[in-house]
């Protein structure tokens, strides 16, 4: 048939479409020193972010204690188009809770405090139970060991739970505070709140727990959390650059990346000066401030290898003892460690790390997190490697949190590589 010039129109713009479909996307930006022998890191996180439409990432790999590879992908800020750097900040969430685990096994080792005490040995705040409600016997049963394991008795996913640290307006009006609660508001809330099993019966993630072990190590040190573990944690790693989220951007570093949130929510600030106004999610209207020692950390992708890498088999750790270390790591008693059949369970929460072993002695350790605005994962693996991988977006588009995405890639990128470079970074990072 004749084509008129409707027709040829129609076929063009068809034709752009289809050229369109299978154009390949834009490149991701990408920073840090290139190294053609770790192509498989470079090639799979430029496509990951390109295809799950991501903001930014950072990402680092250490070997043998030594980082070899730290680059930056997308962008830092989404909207001023900023490269991710290889050393930019990111919140990491809940990776923040194998930071406070070792902080209270350096602290037993010192004979500061033993893990079977209970907590309220040390911490002195006084409950606040709601009116004509009496105390639940069960919280002087509650021992550092089962906060660190997730097994005191708190479970956030029953059914009329709640995890306190998402309802900083219930436990606000419950205590009469002018301000957001803090972390000792909180745990002074629920310790007049009934426990939601026995503790030790059995294991049920909790942040509450990882906020008691602030005040345990704040009780026995006499100090602020935060300070403490700066000085005796990261001090010895040359790790200078953590510290605790602020809420509002320009309370921030400038090295920390802006916050994505997936799905654009707004809400009430909670801090002056723009209190009661909406603000995106991650800028102030969630109380990240007082998320503390489960999920307050604000950290590069670097730092984090450094701290994981302490923890590589076969040389002395700068933090604790081989027998620390052996504690960390090893599986629980009952229910949190071994299923109804007696068996050991594949996987199991140790002091602050998930734990798989491996066969003779070897295991993996890990640790994700996820806040609006943010998703990160943290992994130190059986021979020798660790990598930290942290996303200023928490979703993708479907909804999947990218940190359960790229787990396995990472695995099959690490075992591409035929030649590991020799040289050390770290240095580059101080």
């Amino acid at each position: 048939m004749p084509r008129t010039r409707r027709t040829f129109l129609t076929s063009a713009a068809l034709g752009a479409v289809g050229l369109q479909a299978f154009a390949e996307p834009p490149p991701v930006p990408t920073t840090g020193a290139e190294n053609a022998n770790l192509e498989p890191f470079d090639q799979l996180f430029q496509s990951f972010l390109a295809r799950h439409k991501l903001a930014g990432a950072a990402v680092a790999v250490a070997r043998g204690g030594k980082l070899v590879y730290a680059r930056g992908f997308g962008f830092a800020d989404a909207e001023q188009k900023t490269p991710v750097a290889p050393d930019a900040r990111f919140r990491i969430a809940s990776v923040s809770k194998p930071i406070t685990a070792v902080a209270v096994l350096m602290l037993a080792e010192q004979g500061k405090l033993k893990l079977d005490d209970a907590v309220l040995k040390y911490i002195k705040l006084k409950p606040a139970p709601a009116s004509g409600v009496e105390l639940d016997e069960r919280w002087q049963k509650v021992t550092v060991r089962q906060c660190l394991r997730h097994t005191g008795g708190w479970d956030r996913d029953r059914e009329g739970g709640f995890d306190p640290i998402s309802v900083p307006g219930r436990i606000r009006r419950a205590l009469q505070l002018d301000g957001p609660p803090t972390p000792d508001d909180i745990v002074r809330y629920m310790m007049g709140q009934p426990l939601d099993f026995d503790p030790g019966a059995r294991f049920a993630y909790s942040n509450l727990g990882y906020l008691v072990l602030g005040r345990v190590l704040e009780a026995v040190t006499g100090q602020r959390y935060e300070p403490w573990v700066k000085k005796h944690v990261f001090g010895p790693l040359g790790a200078t650059a953590p510290a605790l989220a602020r809420g509002l951007p320009e309370n921030r570093s400038k090295a920390e990346v802006s916050y994505h949130d997936a799905k654009g929510r707004k809400a009430a600030c909670l801090y002056p000066p723009r209190v009661g106004r909406q603000v995106p999610l991650p800028d102030g209207a969630m109380n990240v401030e007082a998320f503390e020692a489960h999920g307050g950390w604000v950290a590069s992708a670097v730092d984090l290898v450094r701290f994981a890498a302490a923890f590589d088999g076969g040389r002395a750790s700068p933090l604790l003892s081989d027998a620390s270390v052996r504690d960390m790591w090893a599986r629980p008693d009952g229910a949190a460690g071994f299923g109804s059949d007696k068996k050991p369970r594949e996987v199991y929460y140790g002091c602050g790390w998930n734990v798989r072993p491996v066969g003779d002695g070897k295991l993996n350790a890990w640790h994700d997190g996820w806040i609006p605005g943010t998703n990160t994962l943290l992994v130190r693996r059986w021979d020798g490697l660790s990598w930290a991988v942290l996303f200023n977006t928490d979703s993708t588009p479907g909804g999947d949190a990218p940190s359960g995405l790229i787990d396995a890639p990472v695995h099959r990128a690490a075992g591409k590589v035929q030649k590991w470079p020799n040289g050390d970074l770290f240095e580059k990072f101080m």
